[in-house]
């Protein structure tokens, strides 16, 4: 099935992922209408629980981010953030760093994830993001090994989610290198880092396509 949207979910949780009922939860959005795959996140130092999701078309993942997921929140007592991302918009520039939502193939399992987002209003993405200037630039960082490209729905804010060897070297890109980005950009930015370990099985039930 193609996709034609990302969610993104954050649930605002200090949970270790193996006490994140996830088998329940996985059970329930595989029952949502459009849904793809989804690749769980557990935050690194804070334990926050979310996903990047893949819906085949961009009204599927709005009501998925205005019905189901508030519920979902709710049931946790806690608050939430969310994303719908125009996958149409960005996959040249993903093809080109090896996203394995499309054909892209990693040779290792991933140990982490970054997800960055840029406080910036980029429409339309292909002509508004530098991304054929900073997309070799992103190759060369040490651990990478494929990046999703974003473009937010409505908003246009540009970012992408990552897949890193180690924890240790998207710590050093969300750290060190990703600043330095969103400052030749003149613009704030959000990043957040995921421990791609805890959360592998409940990934692969997801059909994650991280583990193809």
């Amino acid at each position: 099935m193609t996709h034609k949207a990302y969610v993104y979910t954050e649930l605002q949780l200090s949970v270790p992922f193996e006490n994140v009922p996830w088998k329940r939860i996985n059970d329930s959005i595989k029952k949502q209408p459009g849904f793809i795959n989804k690749t769980w996140l557990a935050g690194v130092g804070n334990h926050s629980a979310g996903g990047l999701y893949a819906f085949d078309t961009i009204e599927n993942a709005q009501k998925f981010v205005t019905g189901y997921f508030p519920e979902e929140a709710r049931s946790f007592g806690v608050a939430q953030t969310t994303r719908v991302f125009d996958a149409a918009a960005t996959e040249a520039a993903s093809r080109e760093m090896n996203s394995v939502h499309y054909d892209g193939k990693i040779d290792v399992k991933p140990g982490a994830y970054v997800y960055t987002e840029v406080q910036l209003h980029a429409m339309p993405f292909d002509q508004a993001v530098p991304w054929r200037k900073l997309n070799p630039v992103l190759k060369r960082q040490p651990g990478l090994l494929s990046k999703t490209w974003l473009s937010g729905v409505h908003s246009g804010t540009p970012g992408g989610l990552y897949a890193f060897d180690t924890v240790e070297n998207a710590r050093k890109f969300a750290v060190d290198y990703f600043p330095t980005e969103a400052t030749a950009l003149n613009a704030a930015f959000y990043t957040r880092i995921f421990d791609a370990n805890v959360t592998e099985i409940a990934s692969r039930d997801m059909h994650s396509p991280y583990y193809r």
